[in-house]
């Protein structure tokens, strides 16, 4: 099963919700703000993907934390900043299968989904 994470009006979960779709890519959708985000989702996006990866450093959410949170980051605060405001992690996440992305390019899309690993 295929599940896209991100948020509805984000525009690149848009543009890889359209690729998906008109590839006819069955795939769940989650919405970070209406489904939420549990601790062991997250757990499990940070060990596939590192916490480097899954916080989104250039979004409006990032920029409107105040300086303390932004500052001295580990995991542990990094994780804490993500379950609090899930629209600070980098958009979309998508995982089909055991394969882990974060972001969307049209490329990186057409070689996680149809290479076989």
């Amino acid at each position: 099963m295929t599940t896209l994470y991100g948020i509805t009006n984000c525009s690149t979960v848009k543009k890889a919700r359209a690729w998906l779709e008109q590839r006819n890519v069955e795939y769940k959708f989650h919405d970070f703000r209406k489904d939420g985000l549990d601790d062991a989702t997250l757990q499990t996006l940070i060990d596939k993907l590192g916490w480097e990866t899954l916080l989104n450093k250039s979004g409006m959410t990032w920029r409107k934390l105040p300086d303390k949170d932004k500052s001295a980051l580990t995991e542990k605060k990094a994780k804490a900043l993500m379950l609090a405001f899930p629209t600070v992690i980098k958009r979309p996440v998508l995982v089909a299968g055991r394969k882990y992305h974060a972001g969307f390019t049209e490329t990186n899309y057409q070689c996680l989904l149809t290479k076989k690993t």
